[in-house]
């Protein structure tokens, strides 16, 4: 196993920085470094965390442009999508500052006890296993509440987004969270399981495949911790007949191509119903048509490359595979590269990889349904659960399939996205557990009864 590796610019493949794997010693400091702040930082009163969080949402504000531009310069997302990012994180902290004080507030319970409560205490050190697609969005989504309920937290960072992982790790020392309380760790995939299994690290936060999934679950699973995985997903943007097009297309199109397609909750599978289909093929070629691909540090840049060469090679042969099974293609297929060219395929359907599985890029998947019905018969055939959205003028015809959705989410005349006033998470092959709003921050506390009785 190497001792080093590099992060690398997608764009112009050119080696940004080299980095060394930390040491197991090094690893061991900072996991007792950890350990040790806990102890200190479980009994600061929620108050005075709460206000760190505003020190957290400045230095975010303030540097802003630094931030965008490594995330760009790691992963290739066009500028003006990473400055989103971070005034994304923004808002993650103002909603905690304003309302982490009460979702860990004692909740009194009337029984015939003098008093009985349920407490939320915080568990120990947290370890997030996160990925590079929002290098500092996931993080902070893992991070803010888990910190703000009084655990301490370790981060293995993918590997490409290294810088951004080190300027987190930095950002929280200069916001005034007090030594170990969150700490970056440089570790391959050996050292994982050995950190999962430390005495100190007591859960696990993963955002990342389903493969990554099956894997870490398994080594919490054997060591008896709990853990949340947010795991990957091919959600259906379901067009009926009725959709407005004039005023909801844009947002049709952005849930697929922005962030370069690289997101779980992308729109993977289009399933349009036959009286709007054709429309909706000719709107979808011209706006890809308009998309401009250059220099993602260029404001004007509205697509991007992937964020490295072998995400490339796989989603060619998993479009190149399902041609073969039937599909047509439209527009694309063609990379360079990390680059990968918007595509569309139509005559899609079950059995192929842009159905069946999850394609991490700028690739849309189109699906002809007769009616309502079979549109969302074809939603459900996914192992996948994380959400689905349907774009139709009828929203009291739409009430009678929302017990039938069984994902994680399910937008109307919206892309299935993340707030942080709302719970995150998925079903099936997509994982478990939630993040963000009030579910997120009760994930890594011990939900405590205290029952006294004169």
């Amino acid at each position: 196993m190497s001792k080093s590796f590099q992060t690398i610019n997608p764009f112009d493949n050119k080696v940004i920085k080299e980095y060394q794997f930390y040491s197991s010693k090094k690893i061991d400091t900072i996991l007792n470094s950890a350990n040790d702040c806990f102890k200190k930082w479980r009994k600061t009163p929620i108050s005075d965390r709460t206000k760190l969080l505003n020190n957290v949402a400045e230095l975010l504000e303030a540097n802003k442009k630094v931030f965008a531009e490594t995330i760009t310069l790691e992963m290739g997302k066009p500028i003006r999508e990473s400055i989103a990012e971070i005034e994304k994180c923004v808002t993650l902290c103002d909603f905690y500052a304003t309302n982490a004080d009460d979702f860990l507030s004692d909740e009194l319970i009337d029984t015939d006890a003098h008093e009985s409560f349920v407490s939320y205490d915080p568990l120990g050190c947290i370890m997030g296993i996160m990925p590079w697609n929002y290098p500092f969005w996931q993080v902070m989504r893992f991070a803010i509440p888990t910190l703000t309920a009084g655990n301490t937290a370790i981060l293995k960072h993918a590997s490409n987004v290294t810088g951004c992982s080190l300027l987190i790790e930095e950002l929280f020392e200069k916001a005034g969270y007090p030594k170990g309380c969150f700490q970056v760790v440089l570790a391959n995939h050996d050292q994982i399981e050995k950190l999962i299994e430390h005495d100190a690290i007591k859960a696990v936060s993963l955002t990342g495949s389903e493969k990554a999934g099956r894997s870490i679950a398994a080594i919490a699973g054997k060591n008896l911790k709990k853990c949340v995985l947010e795991l990957g997903g091919n959600n259906a943007c379901i067009v009926l007949d009725d959709a407005d097009l004039d005023t909801y297309f844009d947002v049709m199109f952005n849930a697929r191509m922005q962030n370069t397609g690289q997101s779980c909750i992308a729109a993977k599978r289009f399933i349009v119903t036959k009286g709007i289909y054709d429309e909706f093929i000719e709107r979808f070629k011209k706006q890809t048509d308009e998309l401009k691909f250059g220099n993602p540090m260029e404001e004007n840049t509205t697509i991007g490359t992937l964020a490295r060469t072998d995400l490339a090679d796989i989603l060619k042969e998993q479009v190149d595979k399902s041609v073969q099974k039937g599909a047509k293609l439209i527009k694309g297929n063609t990379r360079k590269n990390a680059y990968f060219e918007p595509t569309i395929l139509e005559n899609v359907n079950s059995g192929m990889p842009v159905f069946d599985e999850e394609t991490f890029g700028p690739v849309a998947a189109i699906i002809k349904a007769k009616d309502t019905r079979e549109a969302f018969e074809l939603a459900h055939d996914s192992k996948f659960g994380l959400g689905t959205m349907v774009f139709t003028q009828d929203i009291d015809k739409i009430n009678d399939y929302i017990d039938d959705i069984q994902d994680g989410a399910f937008f109307v005349n919206e892309l299935v996205k993340s707030d942080a006033r709302l719970p995150f998470g998925g079903t099936k092959a997509s994982g478990y557990g939630r993040e963000l709003s009030k579910e997120g921050i009760h994930e890594f506390v011990n939900k405590k009864t205290v029952f006294i009785k004169k």
